[in-house]
């Protein structure tokens, strides 16, 4: 489907039932919905919903995802126009799984800070026992100048321990697993922001396993 804004998900919701043998899974701040795409097509049984709240990076696939099966579209995609703070309702208790993979500007300053509004608009679409991957990535040389424009603090063991995960348990996330991945492993990432960032040493990412409780 192509991208569409959050006041005509309505119209498109009923058709998630199609798809969604496997569950349904979300990708904030999708970007240009690699992710979305090639996990779409690697598992026809699962629905996809990538959202983000700028749609010109998503024209090409998104027009991509409506043709016809042999010609390389999905009927199990959907793409749609939202900020993170204000998910569409029609989405609400739908997501099995969500992810946001290297999240920038004011997403990567709510998911590195636990934003209360944030939190509390990502539970509300949480499925029963939904699961949440937060995979946060950031240069200090590199980013210097994003890391002071969003006042970022260090991702460090003491952050995550005594801020970062607090903030998510009190929005009711549990956490599973935490840590550092190693460039080996984030570079497989479905996604075009990971492969951009590949020749970046000095990156340090950072991920979440949530689950909603």
């Amino acid at each position: 489907m192509a991208a569409q804004s959050d006041n005509s998900t309505k119209k498109n919701s009923a058709n998630l039932s199609l798809h969604t043998a496997e569950g349904v899974v979300v990708d904030i701040g999708t970007g240009d919905g690699r992710f979305v795409y090639q996990s779409a097509r690697a598992n026809p049984s699962k629905f996809y919903i990538g959202i983000d709240a700028n749609t010109k990076p998503l024209e090409k696939i998104s027009m991509k995802a409506t043709r016809k099966p042999s010609k390389g579209g999905l009927p199990n995609v959907l793409f749609i126009q939202a900020a993170v703070e204000n998910l569409p309702e029609e989405l609400n208790e739908t997501a099995d799984e969500i992810h946001i993979h290297f999240p920038w500007g004011s997403l990567l300053r709510a998911a590195v800070s636990g934003d209360e509004t944030v939190l509390q608009s990502l539970r509300r679409i949480c499925a029963p026992e939904c699961l949440i991957e937060i995979v946060i990535g950031i240069d200090e040389e590199r980013d210097k100048s994003e890391i002071e424009r969003l006042d970022l603090p260090k991702l460090s063991t003491k952050y995550l321990e005594n801020v970062l995960i607090p903030s998510y348990r009190a929005a009711r996330f549990e956490i599973l697993e935490s840590g550092i991945l190693v460039a080996s492993d984030w570079s497989k990432l479905e996604t075009s922001w990971a492969r951009k960032l590949q020749g970046g040493s000095n990156r340090q990412v950072t991920y979440l396993i949530l689950q909603a409780s």
